[in-house]
């Protein structure tokens, strides 16, 4: 049984899922922080000094200053702010996704367009293929021009 796991965890699909998991964390760690800390400052600046993990709706009522005083006291919040910040993270990492896949999918095309270039040709008097460099034909002798 041992050495049947060790078959399979070791298959090449399965290190290329794990290292492709792993390089996903950490670019999904560097989106995250390139919109937290890089984009959203800025844009909270134009649109008026306001810092979007802050924008927060008190269910309790009692008119917190901070997200960070709401969730001390325990009281219940909608943290709109923090959704728009994972929202943009999402939107960001599935744009990058798709211009690599777009870049995939084109290298592919390139391959599957190719032509093959052609290895024999027909004899002009017998129609057996013959091989495109080829001035007799083997079958019948001719000479192919």
């Amino acid at each position: 049984m041992f050495k049947e796991f060790k078959e399979f965890a070791l298959k090449g699909n399965m290190l290329d899922l794990a290292v492709g998991i792993i390089l996903g964390a950490g670019f999904g760690k560097i989106i995250t922080s390139l919109v937290n800390d890089i984009l959203m400052p800025p844009l909270g600046l134009l649109i008026g000094k306001v810092d979007f993990s802050n924008l927060f709706i008190d269910l309790s009522g009692k008119g917190f200053k901070s997200l960070t005083d709401a969730k001390a006291a325990g009281a219940a919040t909608i943290n709109y702010g923090l959704f728009i910040n994972v929202l943009l993270d999402f939107m960001i990492v599935a744009f990058v996704i798709f211009l690599l896949i777009k870049q995939v999918n084109k290298l592919n095309r390139k391959k599957e367009e190719s032509p093959a270039v052609p290895t024999t040709k027909e004899c002009p008097f017998c129609f057996s293929q013959i091989n495109i460099n080829a001035s007799r034909c083997p079958n019948c002798t001719s000479e192919i021009k």
